[in-house]
């Protein structure tokens, strides 16, 4: 029997077996939403780092890449743009390679790195993701980038709606799994009233960036999967 675990915070994530598991970067407001969006809109290649730092020192290696930087919300100044997911359409992203940096997705993704694999879902994908998810054979952990290693709602409610899709009498759900698939039923008549009362909707709404929140909490508009290839975020191909 496979263990299907959700990891409620970054911190969290030394008390998991990240080696032996197929790990699920979940960042719904804003970047796995970005993320999937660009990779469905054709960018070559999307690379995560952790620091601005690393994602700076790319415009000394003399590459055609785009660099996004954000950081409580807001695009650092000097890069090409943030993690709005109005960013990473065809007309922007198709063909090329992006360097990004978040406050919080980018992190959790460098903290899973020992994963098995590691791929990115946010509702854009949820569909296929699911379906993908729902044919393997390892464990799989779904990791919540949460606010600055802290809980958050949104993250935990995606992480349910994997769970409502995919479980079966394979998978051994952890507490926080079946915490999380409760959170989703609830949420899941009207997504958008339900996770209006998070803290980082509140966050983008002060900087007046509602329309950001609506389209991350769209279903099913995209079909690809990313997935880390070295120390790069591409297309899936089966």
């Amino acid at each position: 029997m496979n263990q299907l675990e959700v990891c409620l915070t970054p911190a969290l994530l030394p008390m998991y077996n990240v080696e032996s598991s197929i790990v699920v970067i979940i960042d719904i407001f804003r970047a796995t939403s970005s993320i999937c969006y660009g990779i469905e809109n054709g960018a070559e290649a999307i690379i995560p780092v952790s620091q601005v730092e690393e994602c700076a020192a790319y415009r000394d290696k003399g590459l055609n890449y785009l660099l996004a930087a954000e950081r409580n919300g807001e695009v650092v100044i000097g890069f090409d743009f943030g993690n709005s997911p109005f960013a990473y359409t065809a007309e922007k992203v198709k063909d090329k390679t992006v360097v990004l940096t978040t406050t919080n997705g980018t992190h959790a993704l460098h903290l899973s790195l020992k994963a098995k694999k590691i791929v990115v879902g946010s509702f854009l994908n949820l569909s296929a993701l699911s379906e993908w998810l729902k044919v393997q054979n390892d464990d799989i952990l779904l990791v919540c980038a949460g606010w600055k290693n802290k809980f958050n709602l949104e993250d935990t409610v995606f992480a349910g709606a994997v769970i409502s899709k995919i479980k079966s009498s394979k998978h051994k759900l952890d507490d926080s799994a079946i915490a999380a698939e409760d959170l989703y039923e609830l949420a899941k008549p009207d997504l958008a009233a339900y996770l209006s009362k998070t803290s980082h909707s509140e966050r983008l709404k002060k900087l007046g960036i509602e329309k950001d929140i609506a389209f991350c909490l769209n279903v099913d508009i995209t079909t690809s999967i990313p997935v880390l290839k070295g120390d790069r975020l591409v297309k899936m191909t089966c």
